[in-house]
């Protein structure tokens, strides 16, 4: 016995076989192949959990495992034999044997001293036991007779002696003790009997998964059984399942309600119709009542006749009437207008108008629940009765069909046909279809008869093998004929139909490659299959029923569909069968050179307009990538391409915007891409069979047949020059991670002034190819090119090669295959092309000065004029704006001012700072927990979220602890002082802890006793808890809470509060006086449980600071665990055949020294009462659905109480080798000893299985914190604010001129002069924390009419001001009077002379130095001279001559403020008719980017010349609306000036000739010498 590394076993495997019986042995077999690997073995770890169990310890089982015959391999199963039945039936003499084997040698001839004192201490817990020398005296060693002689004179030495030695022994191999199944006590109560429970119970998780909710709801069961159910009883019908009234049906719900409704006797079968009926659930019905039921009945009993009789009989409202009130005549015999159910009963006795709901009902049972029919008449009048009402029935577009094997269907017939007295009484044949073949167009079978047509839409294109039709609506199917027998004599038992197959209906699978859609398989086309002589058609829930029942494949599923050709409805038998091809995956290579990470490696190819097309090339020195066929996939040729992309991106699990579908075709045509989304399949030409290619985006974000293709772009762009796309909407193909660089192109290329200029050739004229800071005019002349190509409107897609090329050589910062910021690239893009356009070709040097206390309004003249004697181009013009920076020394009050030009507006995003918590609070008073919604700072603390959490629920500080849950288990407890942490996932609980001050008073116990009274035995199970679900509607206040309801018992610390948490309390009331009560929303938690917590803790001021500290028995309170008892069909040992299983939320119970055992019951109870269902009232006169169910709570508490360890699983008290679950305790008034931290709420089984509400556990109410919460932690900041923030003053260090030496200073940033086309940055990403971060904040930004006048410096803004108070006919001092004072908005009275001698004088020295006229005389933008008549002053309209010559101050650029004119300090170039003071943007384009930084993307929205918006995802580009633009993610916004001229800003080229075309020539042999192709 055993290995070379075991220990023998005295006992051998034919004595132990002798020794069970052949059903433990079975058993035992079973439970070894269960544990066993491959290899035939059992593991020491799965024999030390599966065999010995959680209690021993580890030390002392791998001893065991030893001495049992384990090895490193395992243990056989021979040694586990003898093992285990030496353990449980040896004699003495055996079990002395086996424990020397425990602690002996290897060679097992005897016991070192030293090493079993070693093994001891470890396995007793460092306890040696001091009878141990008298075993060894002075030896070292001692024989097995020495070790004998004194295990039986010390019996209980050691615990593994204690274990084995003890009689009884504590573990045997069979235990007698039957813990009754959940089936076997619904069975017990029901009329069902166990294997139809085992068969509902599939069924309902069915239901269940097919469930938008998870649960068995009114939107999941009504489309299920109406039809054939009116809609009018379907949701009675769900109410009268839905006992417990929480709005779902759970499984015990449903099993009692179908054995009330087809299992029991025809009385209860009418209770259950009666409930169907009782709306208000009061138990009788009222006259409105009773009018819907009659009018129902009347309404199923006219269908029934029209089913046989084929005449149409409506329901009268005089019948219905006439019924209703003879109903009431004889049935209410008080005359009170209601009937009872004893009455109704009565009148069906009577009256046979509900049989034909008996008979529905009897059906939905058996179809749709899954009831499994008692016997073959039975599912014979079942099936054929569903089939008949579905057939009397219109085709539902959307709806499912499915095809059954006409063979089979014959089978089926004839067994269920079949009566054991041989009479001919089935003359009812299966076979009565019509034998025309399918042969319309596309294959489908159309209804000769419609009864009406279906005003549905179209529903589902592709069935998924594990999807349920949306609605059981029904469909030709066959028609039934009749037959005889036609062979005399007795008639044979036909034997039961095999599982269903379908497979001699379908064309095998000649590629064996996976089908993706539920179809099931291509229907055989060679021989035209006929209804009625191949197949027949069933509704899908028959399907479902006869698939449960027999089992078969495939499912052929068929959608009915609205055709085209005939206009009707018709079912399609031949939906489109696609091939769907994918590349194969290509082995990365390395790049051989630098220059390859400058391009990505890559080229491209220019597409033809959509549907357009890419020509493949079979002698390409670049072949495409490889394709292989992945999938079979069937469609309606109705589905749309929209369709089609979300059902493969959810079934492959991929983004649709990382997926693009190619129709792959022979040459010419080559390869269409698919991507008109409400184009069908039909429209597109896509025909049966096709070959559709599923093309995936590379991790780069490149298209791999875009990629492949740049050997050929050449021949790409003439094929893409047969079509024609709209001009600027044309997409660029990603690089390589060059999505940056590709939304940063698509904005520039809509703004259109920049782009007129370049489709102009003006460029050509202005390239600085000497410009020293320029780029040889590379960067002017590539992006020209590029501009041609996108406008040019014959190419789809470009690829933007030599750009990426050009930049990535003059920058490397942008090569590579990294993502980088789209905004430095945009910032690179616009100073290369100003500097190789820049009109300067000599910069002068200029010297800047300070302000000196000089006027604003000098000072900036003068930078701006120091600024364009150097920058001058076309991106001047265009982007180029100014701020004031404003330094003023705190110390000295100096100021030193500075006027910078700026191409774009960085506004800083607030990082976010908070943390959003959701927790949720148990209460003692067991009511229903309350999550709430908390915000704290980032930096908080648990104290701080404990005492967010008083003021909401007025509960102390050190009355909550805050812990988190994991297995039903405490996970761990947050200490005050920790850091809170938000951890997706997680879920924070808030648990009320008794009060310290609290203690047993005898009025507090008089009081409990009181209480107690009320709650014994048949009271606690008829009485409906005070916090139940469906009563509650709102929560108290802090101050309202604290009371107790009549029904509760006043336990320690219910309600007590300390002296201090008093008068806080008190203070929170007078603050809460207004508000009584706080609305309260339900949810349950399987939707929302998800909230946000934290992780690790520290603290010294909460009652609860550690996990240890649950141990402390003297903390006031006790731990409960919900625990239920698993029964084991195999397994080894008694100790194993049942195993503790825990479940639902832990609880915490007061305990304190005075407290009795009963008290702890009734505290549980007090928690656990609204998770029990009530027994229905003693006086009530209708019972349950089914009776024996009232028995099941008879007697005080559905549960017991037993003392346990922290894992909940072993006793608290008794030692491990007692294999004890936990010590019950009585509940009885003795005290409880307070040595134990830990209880285990043992439930009974039987109420467990038919009372307890598992539901219930994660329901939760939502406080309105939650909601209020939620919306802060993502409410968006507007524009405006990030505007402000970006204007607003801020301290930093200064060098102080007058100080001479570092000081505290105030700077701030300020809008001088605005471009014309205004760059907003959003700055999302920045470096907190060495890390950098990305904030996800929301901003609200305008799309049109954004006047960021508020945000220019004073001057300029007081300049539009007074501008806006002369439109308006007000006086200036009034209208700023009447303004929010805002930044000094009325300037410094400088003398209006002083100012213009300095601007003049300025303006004339430096025209004489120039050589140029003064600005003063300038008419560049001017818009009315002092001399000239006045022009409109805005769009809509203008001012008359007589009004412009009433005016005090005309408009001239160049000027000054005060006088006769206002400055217009932008001095942008307008079309005639707009405002220069009239400052109005709109957007025209916005980059967003998604995702994190460094694997993030990005998109363009711009809006084209057309006014239409376009989404620029790289080489897609789709019309979209302007609600459908990502506004949340937008990174950069682009606005422009109302009014631009384009014209105005175009350089006058008259007398100039372009540059040669040789710098092309050489940049572009430099591009082929350095690009590689791979």
């Amino acid at each position: 016995m055993g290995g070379r590394e075991s220990k023998p076993i005295s006992l051998s495997y034919e004595e132990a076989v002798k020794r069970v019986s052949d059903s433990e042995l079975s058993r035992l077999k079973d439970a070894y192949k269960r544990t066993a690997t491959l290899n035939g073995a059992i593991t020491k770890q799965a024999f030390i959990r599966e065999v010995l169990g959680e209690g021993v310890p580890l030390q002392l089982a791998e001893l065991i495992f030893l001495a049992c015959g384990g090895t490193v391999k395992g243990i056989t199963f021979k040694d586990l034999l003898c093992s285990l039945v030496l353990l449980t039936r040896g004699n003495r003499e055996e079990k002395v044997k086996f424990i020397f084997g425990v602690y002996a040698n290897e060679a097992g001839t005897h016991v070192v001293k030293s090493d079993m004192l070693r093994q001891l201490q470890q396995t007793e817990g460092g306890y040696t036991p001091e009878i141990l020398h008298k075993c060894f005296g002075p030896n070292e060693r001692a024989t097995y007779e020495e070790f004998k002689d004194w295990l039986i004179t010390y019996p209980d030495a050691t615990t593994v002696t204690r274990w084995l030695l003890a009689e009884p022994c504590h573990a045997s191999l069979c235990n007698d003790l039957e813990t009754p199944t959940f089936y076997q006590t619904l069975a017990g109560v029901t009329h069902l009997e166990e294997k139809d429970i085992l068969e509902l119970e599939k069924r309902y998780w069915n239901l269940k998964g097919s469930s938008p909710t998870g649960k068995l709801d009114p939107e999941t069961l009504v489309p299920l059984i109406s039809p054939p159910l009116p809609p009018m009883l379907a949701k009675g019908v769900f109410n009268a399942f839905d006992e417990n009234r929480d709005n779902h049906i759970d499984f015990k719900e449903m099993a009692c309600g179908i054995s009330a409704a087809c299992r029991g006797p025809l009385t209860e079968r009418q209770k259950f119709c009666f409930k169907i009926f009782d709306r208000d659930r009061d138990g009788k019905l009222s006259k409105e009542e009773l009018t819907a039921m009659i009018q129902a009945l009347l309404l199923l009993h006219y269908e029934e006749q029209e089913h046989t009789d084929d005449v149409c009989v409506g329901v009268s409202s005089d019948d219905v009437e006439k019924l209703v009130g003879e109903f009431l005549e004889n049935h209410d015999p008080h005359k009170s207008g209601f009937v009872t159910q004893e009455e109704y009963l009565m009148w069906t006795l009577h009256n046979p108008l509900s049989s034909t709901l008996l008979e529905i009902i009897f059906q939905v049972c058996h179809i749709v629940l899954g009831l499994k029919p008692s016997s073959r008449n039975e599912e014979k009048e079942i099936v054929l009765g569903w089939l008949r009402r579905a057939e009397s029935k219109s085709l539902t577009i959307g709806q499912f069909w499915y095809i059954i094997n006409e063979q089979w269907w014959n089978l089926w017939f004839e067994y269920v046909s079949h009566q054991a007295s041989g009479v001919e009484n089935s003359t009812i044949s299966p076979s009565s279809h019509s034998s025309s073949p399918a042969s319309s167009q596309y294959g489908s079978l159309k209804r000769t008869k419609l009864q009406k047509k279906s005003a549905n839409s179209e529903g589902t294109v592709a069935s998924d093998g594990n999807s349920s039709s949306s609605t059981s609506s029904p469909s030709h199917s066959p028609r039934l004929t009749r037959r005889a027998a036609t062979s005399p004599g007795p008639l044979i038992m036909p034997s039961r139909p095999p599982a269903i197959d379908n497979s001699p209906l379908v064309e095998p699978n000649a590629n064996k490659v996976t089908l993706l859609t539920g179809e099931g398989g291509r229907l055989k086309r060679n021989i035209p299959l006929v209804q009625g002589r191949d197949f027949v058609l069933v509704p899908d829930s028959l399907w479902k029923a006869l698939q449960q029942w027999y089992g078969g494949a495939p499912a052929l599923p068929r959608q009915v569909i609205h055709g085209r050709s005939s206009g009707e409805v018709e079912l399609e038998l031949y939906p489109l069968t696609l091939r769907l091809f994918r590349h194969v995956q290509q082995q990365t290579r390395t790049p051989n050179n630098s220059w390859v990470g400058v391009v990505g490696g890559y080229g491209a190819a220019a597409l033809n307009s959509a549907p357009y097309y890419v020509t493949s090339l079979p002698n390409s020195s670049t072949s495409s990538p490889k394709r292989y066929l992945a999938y079979l996939a069937a469609f309606s040729r109705l589905a749309t391409l929209r369709q089609v992309y979300e059902y493969l991106a959810a079934k492959l699990r991929l983004r649709i915007e990382d997926m693009r579908l190619w129709c792959v075709r022979d040459e010419p045509a080559g390869m269409i891409l698919l991507e008109e989304e409400d184009t069908t399949l039909e429209d597109a030409c896509v025909a049966d069979m096709a070959q559709i290619l599923i093309e995936v985006r590379n991790k780069d974000l490149t298209w791999p047949e875009e990629m492949s293709q740049i050997a050929s772009t050449r021949m790409m762009r003439i094929q893409s020059r047969q079509g024609c796309s709209e001009k600027g909407v044309t997409g660029l193909s990603n690089l390589g991670n060059t999505c940056f660089l590709n939304a940063a192109l698509q904005c520039c290329s809509n703004t259109h002034p920049l782009t007129t200029y370049f489709m102009k050739n003006m460029h050509l004229f202005e390239l600085n190819p000497n410009n020293p800071c320029g780029m040889k005019g590379h960067m002017a002349r590539q992006y020209g090119c590029l501009m041609h190509e996108i406008w040019g409107g014959g190419a789809k897609t470009v690829a933007p090669l030599k750009l990426r090329w050009t930049i990535g050589k003059y920058s490397g910062n942008f090569t590579g295959f990294q993502q980088h910021d789209s905004q430095e690239l945009l910032a690179f893009l616009l100073d290369g092309l100003h500097e190789d356009l820049n009109r300067v070709h000599n910069k002068p040097y200029i010297e800047l000065k300070d302000s000196e206390g000089r006027p604003d309004t000098l000072v900036a003249q003068e930078a701006w004029e120091n600024h364009i004697l150097r920058n001058k181009s076309i991106i001047v013009d265009l982007f180029h704006g100014q701020l004031k920076s404003k330094v003023t020394c705190k110390v000295c009050a100096n100021e030193s001012v500075r006027f910078d030009p700026f191409t774009y507006l960085t506004l800083q995003l607030p990082m976010e700072s908070f943390v959003y918590l959701e927790v949720i609070v148990i209460k003692l008073d067991g009511s229903v927990p309350v999550k709430y919604g908390l915000r704290l700072n980032s930096e908080g603390r648990y104290l701080d979220v404990k005492q967010q959490l008083f003021v909401l629920t007025g509960i102390p500080p050190h009355q909550i602890m805050l812990s988190e849950l994991s297995n039903a288990q405490i996970k761990c407890i947050h200490m005050d002082e920790g850091r809170v942490r938000s951890v997706s996932g997680t879920v924070l609980f808030g648990y009320e802890l008794p009060s310290p001050s609290s203690s047993h008073t005898s009025e507090v116990r008089a009081a409990s006793r009181s209480a107690r009274d009320r709650h014994v035995f048949t009271h606690i199970q008829r009485s409906t808890h005070h916090s139940s679900p469906c009563l509650t509607e709102g929560i108290s206040s802090p101050t309202k809470s604290t009371g107790t309801n009549e029904s509760h018992i006043s336990g320690p610390g219910f309600g007590v509060f300390s002296s201090k948490s008093s008068l806080v309390s008190s203070q929170i009331q007078s603050q809460q006086e207004s508000s009584v009560s706080i609305p309260i929303q339900w949810k349950d938690s399987s939707s929302s449980i998800s909230s946000n917590t934290s992780g690790p803790a520290s603290s010294t001021s909460s009652s609860i600071q550690h996990d240890n500290d649950l141990l402390n028995t003297q903390k006031g309170f006790i731990i409960a665990f919900h625990r239920k008892m698993m029964r084991q069909e195999v397994y080894f040992l008694s100790s194993q055949k049942t195993r503790p299983s825990l479940f639902g939320l832990p609880l915490v119970v007061p305990c304190h020294a005075s407290t009795t055992r009963q008290d702890l019951y009734q505290g549980v109870w007090l928690q656990v009462s609204r998770l029990v269902s009530p027994l229905p009232p003693s006086e009530a006169a209708g019972p349950n659905h089914a009776h024996d169910c009232d028995d099941s709570l008879g007697y005080e508490f559905p549960f017991v109480l037993r003392v346990v360890e922290r894992e909940g699983l072993l006793c608290a008290w008794c030692p491990w080798y007692r294999f004890c679950r936990g010590c019950q305790l009585p509940c009885d008034d003795d005290v409880f000893s307070m040595n134990a931290a830990f209880l285990a709420i043992d439930w009974d089984p039987t109420a467990l299985h038919l009372r307890y509400q598992s539901a219930l556990e994660r329901v939760f109410l939502d406080h309105t914190s939650v909601d209020e919460m939620r919306r802060k932690h993502v409410e968006p900041i507007a524009l405006s604010d990030c505007l402000e923030a970006f204007c607003s003053e801020e301290t930093l260090e200064y060098s102080c001129d007058r100080c001479k030496k570092l000081q505290q200073a105030a700077k701030k940033l300020q809008i001088w002069r605005l471009p014309p086309i205004l760059i907003v940055h959003l700055k999302r990403f920045q470096f907190v924390g060495n890390k950098w971060v990305k904030s996800q904040k929301i901003v609200d930004f305008p799309l049109r009419d954004f006047d960021p006048t508020e945000y220019l410096a004073s001057v300029p803004r007081q300049t539009i001001l007074l501008h806006k108070a002369e439109l308006e006919g007000v006086d200036p001092a009034a209208y700023f009077a009447s303004l929010q004072d805002r930044d000094n908005i009325f300037l410094e009275m400088v003398p209006e002379n002083k100012i213009i001698e300095q601007i003049k004088g300025k303006e004339e020295e430096q025209s004489i130095k120039n050589g140029r006229p003064s600005m003063n005389g300038s008419i560049n933008g001017s818009i009315c001279h002092s001399t000239s008549p006045c022009p409109a002053t805005s769009h809509e309209g203008s001012i008359k001559g007589g009004e412009c010559g009433n005016r005090k101050r005309r408009i001239r650029n160049g000027s000054v403020l005060y006088g006769d004119t206002l400055q217009d300090f932008h001095q942008h170039r307008l079309e005639e008719g707009y405002d220069p003071l009239d400052l109005k943007y709109s957007l025209y384009a916005i980059a967003c980017h998604t995702g994190i930084m460094e694997g993030g993307h990005y998109v363009c929205y711009a809006k084209n010349p057309q006014g239409k918006w376009i989404c620029f995802n790289d080489s897609s580009c789709k019309e979209v609306s302007e609600s459908q633009i990502d506004l949340n993610s937008a990174y950069m916004l682009f606005y422009q000036r109302e009014g631009i001229s384009v014209d105005k800003y175009l350089p006058n080229v008259d007398g100039k000739v372009p540059y040669p075309s040789e710098l092309d020539e050489e940049s572009e042999a430099e591009y082929k010498k350095q690009c590689v192709i791979m």
